[in-house]
Order: structure tokens, then C-alpha cells, then sequence
């Protein structure tokens, strides 16, 4: 049975901007397998997360997420699933 990939948007938020939030979800995905981006929310207050991968690995992307790099506080992390695009080779910023 082929593995099929799955596409996650979540949009976390609290104190996660100013903190290396973004590098964070970059390197966690990186080391997961997980293609996509991430990028500072406009409110200031959030950081939006879209990511292809195996749903083992996006689910574990997830509860990175919800914990955050140190100086984090994250107060709620929305998780929708989305049709897979497939357009996307690796993770990165966007700006």
C-alpha cells in the first residue's frame, strides 16, 4: 500500500513572534521530513504553519507546536487538514 503524504495549515498563537518561533517550526520540520512554510501572522500575535508530509510526522509537528521554542508561550494552536498540493520541495520563511 503506497504512503500517501497529507497537508496540515495550523495557525499558532500567543507570544510567538520575536521569539525564533518560525526557526523553530523550520528546523522541526526539517528533521521530520516535512515540506511547506511558515510565516509571521499580520496581528502580531501568530505564526501560520502550512506542511505536506506523512500524517505520523505532521502530527508530531503538531505537538512541537503547541510547545514552542523557550522563550514561546503559545496559547492555542488551530489544526485544519487540507487537500495535498504537492507544490513544495522543502521548508522555509516566507516574509
Amino acid at each position: 500500500m503506497p504512503t500517501m503524504n497529507e497537508r496540515l495549515h495550523a495557525v499558532a498563537r500567543g507570544h510567538v513572534q520575536g521569539v525564533s518561533y518560525r526557526w523553530f517550526v523550520v528546523r522541526a520540520a526539517q528533521k521530520l521530513s516535512i515540506v511547506g512554510w511558515t510565516r509571521n501572522g499580520a496581528n502580531g500575535r501568530s505564526v501560520e504553519v502550512v506542511a505536506e508530509g506523512l500524517r505520523s510526522n505532521l502530527e508530531q509537528l503538531i505537538q512541537k507546536l503547541h510547545d514552542g521554542p523557550p522563550r514561546a508561550r503559545v496559547d492555542s494552536v488551530d489544526v485544519s487538514w487540507e487537500t495535498t498540493v504537492g507544490d513544495m520541495e522543502d521548508f522555509s520563511i516566507r516574509y
